[in-house]
């Protein structure tokens, strides 16, 4: 699974590298570069892993892959800006906003979202019919239903009288970190016209694993590990999986979530190895 986490790395930053090669040079091309650089690509290995159960070759689904990737570069240079949840240190560097101005990160992240939507109707991708349902389910993974809306619902929890419970920021997360993950890894399911159900299935339990292990490394880890400040929701006594379950209680409730999506591809037998293997690392790993 590591050395095809790996691959999938490097070829979706080739593929951005490619695109963004295209666009004008000037600091805004220079920050949506910076802006994708690094990261786990956990959603664009969704994306091509997906479409590996269904025959799909790599370079049909490399678009997509590059596209989750882009929209999701362009949601942490959004959610670090002082307006959002303020941070300055992102995969180990400044944010985009520290490194040139808030200006220069809002126009980024808008043109990175822009990026995302174009590499979607590459030909590549499959027949027309696909590459609509793929801009239809974007659209609602990243915006009022999706991701955007879980942001608000966190930024509202900051300031609400009483804190969220443990069904609110599984709601509330479902949404903010959930939907893409979900968008990705039914992805391929949706290029070959087959039914996404079981991958919608593992994602919404990979989803919640994920975020309940970064509540856990927010408490546990270290910035030289994680690449962006740690402490951050304890110090501003903020609802978390850890919070209400404890440390030990949130371990258990991501090791069982993780059961359950693997679970979830039994329906693809050994094809679906990888995508096993990367619901245990999401809540193995240390950044």
């Amino acid at each position: 699974m590591r050395d095809r986490l790996a691959e999938v790395k490097a070829q979706v930053q080739a593929a951005l590298d490619e695109v963004m090669a295209g666009l004008p040079e000037g600091e805004l091309t220079d920050a949506m570069r910076y802006a994708c650089t690094g990261g786990k690509r956990i959603r664009a290995f969704l994306v091509m892993e997906s479409a590996r159960l269904f025959g799909l070759p790599d370079a049909a689904s490399l678009p997509v892959a590059a596209a989750v990737e882009a929209l999701h570069a362009y949601s942490l240079v959004h959610d670090d800006l002082p307006s959002m949840d303020d941070d300055d240190l992102r995969r180990g560097l400044p944010t985009v906003h520290v490194q040139w101005s808030e200006a220069t990160a809002i126009l980024a992240g808008d043109a990175l979202q822009s990026l995302a939507f174009g590499l979607l109707t590459e030909p590549l991708v499959g027949p027309p019919e696909a590459r609509l349902a793929l801009v239809c389910g974007l659209s609602d993974a990243a915006g009022g239903r999706g991701m955007v809306w879980g942001q608000a619902l966190d930024i509202a929890a900051e300031t609400a009288a009483e804190p969220l419970d443990l069904a609110a920021i599984t709601r509330l997360q479902q949404a903010k970190t959930g939907a893409l993950i979900q968008f990705a890894a039914t992805a391929g399911a949706v290029m070959a016209g087959e039914d996404p159900g079981p991958l919608a299935e593992y994602a919404r339990n990979l989803g919640l694993a994920f975020q309940i292990q970064d509540d856990i490394l927010d408490v546990t880890g270290t910035e030289a590990e994680t690449g962006k400040r740690t402490g951050k929701d304890g110090a501003a006594n903020k609802a978390t999986f850890v919070s209400l379950l404890g440390l030990e209680g949130a371990r258990d409730k991501a090791r069982a979530l993780v059961r359950d999506a693997e679970a979830a591809l039994d329906a693809y037998g050994e094809g679906a190895g990888n995508l096993r293997q990367l619901a245990r690392f999401v809540i193995e790993r240390d950044a």
